[in-house]
């Protein structure tokens, strides 16, 4: 959410509570709590651009020291300040929540404190009493909220990372893959120059040439790969043909539920791709035309597209908007397969984007590098 949106779903009912305060405060009261409303809930909202803890620091220090000056120096009033409770609430949810440890151990309680503490501010006798244990019940709650979302935030983050190792894990067995292919090359083409040197020497060279080609290949996979682990062997291997395998999953796609299309523009057709990154691009086709069936089986429109932009191949998967009553598309709650489909593109220097489309339904776009050798 952004912060304008925020700002303006957060309006309406501050703009309440402060009408609360000034019509609950006496003729003679302090008019403190009236500012001090709209100076907290500008500490909430600044939150993206100042460390929570400081402001659950400032906050809290501000409110218990207007608390004790209105207890002992100004005058009492009929509201302690509805509008700076609120604010300070969820700016204790939110401290709960991201605040980093051990800060949080100490921010929270004080912050509870000076909540609970802020309606002494209406004097004595009063309803202060009442109102500080139903704001001590409110902090609680707070709390309580923020320490569920914490651990919310945390599950998902190690959701999040067990992807995105399994993909590094696959990307490993890929890079296996290819190092053996090229080796398994240049071992034979070595074998046959050793053959031919004394019989047909003219031919040494395209053979010589043939290992250097396979083995600047070997070391570039290598290099885009080089960081991630060795894994279990039992992942599929590099497709044999690509425009073939894409044009299996499509066709297998269509069998399934909705037909689907699939549009190769000439320039892509032309691109040399590295084999690590033909893997990729079966693999970000695949898991999209997957997500489609699971989240809008009843979307039409369904294309995969690959085209050519600067020399980079461009993987575009779309379907239309699902018909009332399909679930969501993919993505559409926090799902983790397009996780682990970021982190294959970037792993071989791709760039990943996925969301709704212009006119309805859902994207998927994946940029590949094409193949190039180091000089």
């Amino acid at each position: 959410m952004n912060r304008r949106r925020t700002l303006l779903l957060a309006l309406p009912p501050a703009l309440l509570l402060w009408l609360g305060d000034l019509v609950s405060n006496e003729p003679d009261g302090s008019w403190l709590p009236l500012v001090s409303g709209p100076l907290a809930l500008g500490a909430l909202l600044a939150r993206r651009r100042v460390a929570v803890e400081a402001l659950a620091a400032g906050a809290a220090l501000a409110s218990g020291a207007l608390t004790l000056g209105m207890l002992w120096l100004a005058p009492a009033g009929g509201s302690w300040g509805l509008l700076e409770s609120a604010a300070l609430l969820a700016l204790l949810t939110v401290a709960a929540r991201t605040a980093r440890v051990p800060a949080a151990y100490v921010l929270c309680p004080l912050l509870a404190v000076a909540i609970a503490a802020a309606p002494v501010r209406m004097g004595f006798p009063s309803d202060a009493q009442t109102f500080a244990f139903l704001l001590t019940v409110a902090a609680g709650g707070a709390l309580a909220l923020g320490c569920y979302l914490r651990s919310l935030d945390r599950r998902r983050a190690d959701a999040v990372t067990a992807v995105q190792e399994a993909e590094r894990l696959a990307l490993a067995r890929d890079l296996h893959d290819f190092v053996a292919h090229h080796v398994t090359g240049i071992v034979v083409q070595a074998q046959a120059a050793r053959t031919i040197r004394e019989t047909a020497p003219e031919q040494l060279d395209p053979l010589l040439a043939g290992i250097e080609r396979a083995g600047t290949e070997t070391l570039a996979s290598m290099r885009r790969l080089v960081h991630v682990l060795r894994a279990a062997p039992d992942a599929p291997t590099r497709p044999a043909d690509l425009l073939t395998e894409l044009a299996a999953l499509v066709a297998a796609h269509g069998d399934s539920g909705a037909a689907a299309t699939l549009d190769v523009s000439a320039d892509a057709r032309g691109l040399a791709l590295a084999p690590e990154v033909e893997t990729s691009v079966h693999r970000v086709v695949q898991e999209s035309l997957t997500n489609v069936r699971r989240h809008a089986p009843e979307a039409d429109d369904v294309r995969v597209r690959l085209t050519a932009d600067g020399g980079r191949l461009c993987v575009e998967v779309t379907n239309g908007p699902a018909p009332a009553g399909d679930r969501p598309p993919p993505g559409g709650r926090g799902g983790l397969g397009l996780v682990g489909l970021r982190e294959r593109v970037e792993a071989v220097g791709g760039g990943f984007a996925a969301g709704p489309a212009p006119g309805g339904g859902w994207r998927v776009r994946a940029a590949f590098p094409p193949a190039h050798l180091p000089h």
